[in-house]
């Protein structure tokens, strides 16, 4: 098995691609060890290694972000070779429970958001490694959640406002504005 590695717009995530398909839902985040170990066997062993801070599994890309003090020189082959190691042997990537499902046909502004984001913006950012997850709308504003290699990138507030405010605020115009939550 041959595992590729891109670098995305932030520093301090690298995106893996196996070459294979993951999973068939939504992308899976674990940004904690114990989140990991309720959502993905894969996600809770790439933890075990020292200096990996977060992981967000897509359809065919495992985004990988360190702590600050971790060097990518080292941290890479190691998760190169752990993936190798879990994917070759067959071992399960997510735990079941863990596929989130959509809710179609929801025709509220909120619902109407919630698709765009899925089917628009979604595929987009997970090519970075990342993920954007629609939260709430609440007066005229749309709060989104950034993970994987969007949370914490310099560039995550220029995608919010130049791309999906400028998308929304044109398919949508109950839309004023987008902010991110944390």
């Amino acid at each position: 098995m041959f595992i590729q590695t891109e670098n995305t717009p932030n520093p301090a995530t690298v995106k893996f691609l196996p070459g294979r398909v993951l999973t068939e839902s939504g992308p899976v985040d674990c940004p904690t060890i114990e989140i990991a170990a309720a959502r993905s066997p894969l996600a809770e062993r790439l933890f075990q290694l020292d200096g990996v801070a977060g992981v967000l599994i897509g359809r065919d890309a495992i985004a990988v972000t360190k702590v600050e003090s971790a060097s990518w020189d080292v941290l890479k082959l190691q998760v190169m070779g752990l993936l190798v190691e879990h994917l070759s042997l067959g071992h399960r990537v997510l735990v079941e429970a863990s596929m989130e499902q959509t809710d179609d046909g929801d025709d509220s502004v909120g619902g109407r958001i919630k698709a765009l984001i899925e089917s628009r913006v979604r595929p987009v950012v997970a090519r970075d490694g990342g993920d954007i997850v629609f939260e709430r709308f609440d007066d005229g504003v749309v709060y989104l959640r950034m993970k994987g290699a969007c949370a914490g990138c310099p560039s995550a507030t220029l995608t919010l406002k130049n791309g999906v405010e400028a998308m929304l605020k044109a398919y949508v115009p109950e839309v004023v504005a987008v902010r991110q939550v944390s």
